[in-house]
């Protein structure tokens, strides 16, 4: 069976487009009706964002779930890893995270997470888009039956809690200048919070959304801002995540980006000599640069890996005992402490890093050398472009030209109408030149 609403991290779309309030209220009911399973009273956790859209969905999907007999509690703008911990330590069936990621907020989105807190398999997404399309009105709970709808205070400091205790109980980010950037996002409260906590010095920026700013020009997929923050404050390390804080980026004290492979190298090897890797390897996508697994490779690491999506990194953890796993755009998945992807913890095992070797950023972080990465985007409205014959020959001959030098990667993303084309090589020049040709061949195709 095809997914007709889910992609590769819940349901997204433009919101009042694809995501209306009659969806939302179809996938609470639908969901509500999935995860009823005994003769208790279920409930269900729901976390959001700070788009403006958040409002409308968040009530349509009460409506939905307390229409199928599920009490729901509300926790308002929470990062996505806290809703997933949330759901699982409030004993929830279920647990939401209205959001659209890293998107901007035209968008959003729903997120699922199963009562320990993980992600859901696509044979119960199926199972939940089979309930979407079917009439339910005679499985709607009877009017004595109905669910009730609190909101829950006190998450927050729960939250950072959980963060704190990742750390050493001794290990102190005093003497640190942090510049914490939340993308006007789920963490405008808890991330600036609980870095003071832990006694760093804490520069927030990205922390007063108005609900049209998340992601705007800031967070880990706009780091200039926070790069420019960083030289200004003269801080020894900078922090982005996005919207829903399941994905970091850094900055080192020069103001240079340090991606995801780089983070993986750097817990990797920690974990490594402090003996806490559950096998000597880790999980990664097909999108992460070939110079991370040569590191890994010298350290006596393998690397496994993945279609791109942290679901598919986490499934893979979990199924080969692996304890670590991420993404190139940041995703890091720590299964001793999350089920999800959680970037302010993350951050945090690089933080503890920094304060144990004291030393810089910049050398701390600076792992591997990478090798040239080409990653562009064709935006398409629709339709197979990858399926027309001039664009299947251009990767063909790409494919040719790279062979024993490079590899080649073109997929369609699985939250927009967007067709990403990477090439990695040796050579910088071969690689950009058959990365263009094709992304030429896709435009003409699309257009």
């Amino acid at each position: 069976m095809s997914r007709k609403y889910f992609g590769t991290d819940g349901i997204r779309g433009r919101a009042n487009g694809l995501i209306t309030p009659e969806l939302a209220l179809k996938v609470g009911q639908a969901a509500g009706l999935a995860f009823q399973r005994g003769d208790h009273r279920h409930r269900v956790v729901i976390g959001k964002d700070t788009r403006l859209s958040g409002y409308m969905i968040e009530y349509a999907m009460v409506a939905g779930f307390t229409s199928v007999g599920m009490d729901v509690l509300l926790v308002g703008p929470m990062p996505t890893p806290a809703v997933a911990m949330l759901t699982k330590s409030m004993r929830a069936d279920l647990g939401v995270m209205i959001s659209a990621s890293h998107n901007l907020f035209e968008d959003n989105g729903i997120k699922l997470f199963g009562p320990q807190g993980f992600k859901l398999s696509d044979d119960v997404e199926k199972q939940i888009e089979q309930l979407l399309d079917e009439p339910i009105d005679k499985r709607l709970a009877q009017s004595a039956s109905l669910g009730r709808a609190r909101r829950i205070d006190g998450v927050h400091d729960r939250y950072i809690e959980f963060a704190k205790r990742t750390l050493p109980r001794d290990l102190s980010l005093d003497g640190l200048r942090v510049v914490i950037d939340c993308a006007n996002g789920a963490a405008y409260k808890v991330v600036p919070e609980a870095l003071w906590e832990l006694g760093a010095d804490v520069v927030p920026i990205g922390v007063e959304p108005d609900g049209f700013n998340i992601n705007k020009d800031c967070g880990s997929t706009s780091p200039e801002a926070l790069s420019r923050k960083v030289r200004e404050m003269r801080a020894d390390i900078g922090i982005a995540l996005d919207g829903d804080a399941d994905r970091v980026i850094l900055v080192d004290e020069r103001g240079h980006v340090v991606d995801g492979d780089q983070l993986l190298a750097v817990i990797a090897q920690s974990w490594k000599e402090d003996g806490r890797l559950s096998r000597p390897g880790i999980v990664a996508t097909v999108m992460s640069n070939l110079g991370l697994e040569r590191f890994l490779k010298e350290q006596g690491l393998d690397l496994v890996r993945t279609p791109v999506g942290d679901r598919y990194v986490l499934e893979q953890m979990l199924s080969g005992g692996y304890n670590l796993g991420g993404e190139q755009s940041g995703h890091i998945i720590l299964s001793d402490y999350a089920t999800t992807g959680d970037g302010f913890v993350a951050a945090l095992q690089v933080l503890a890093v920094v304060q144990k070797s004291r030393r810089p950023v910049s050398e701390v972080c600076h792992r591997f050398d990478p090798l040239p990465q080409i990653l562009k985007n064709v935006r398409h409205k629709g339709g197979k472009p990858l399926d027309d014959t001039s664009v299947k020959s251009a990767i063909s001959d790409g494919e040719q030209r790279l062979n024993g030098h490079g590899r080649l990667l073109i997929r369609s993303s699985g939250t927009e109408p967007v067709i990403r084309v990477m090439g990695e090589g040796e050579d910088r020049v071969l690689v950009e030149d058959v990365v263009d040709t094709i992304v030429s061949a896709l435009g003409q195709a699309a257009a």
